[in-house]
């Protein structure tokens, strides 16, 4: 597999590649070619730097949720439960 990958890459076939390039796109069209290229990789690049920006505000944001006690969480569950209960034994009354 190796042996493949290096014929492949061989510099007589990199130049083919770019000389049919050459004669598909000519010589005014590939400056135009070329920046449009880097500005697609500079895209690329920033949208996954944003990517890893969100991912690690994320975690950032769960690494606060650890914090909180957990007994002060089980106490805001009871009261919703029980607001909840009241508020349906309002709706069946009516």
């Amino acid at each position: 597999m190796n042996v493949l990958l290096f014929e492949i890459a061989s510099p007589m076939i990199i130049i083919l590649v770019v000389a049919a390039i050459f004669l598909l796109f000519g010589g005014s069209k590939l400056p135009q070619l070329a920046r449009a290229l880097g500005q697609s990789k500079k895209a690329f690049k920033e949208g996954i730097d944003d990517a890893d920006h969100e991912d690690k505000a994320k975690s950032d944001s769960r690494g606060s949720l650890a914090s909180v006690d957990d007994e002060a969480l089980f106490e805001e569950a009871r009261r919703r439960a029980q607001q909840m209960r009241a508020d349906e034994t309002k709706k069946i009354e009516h």
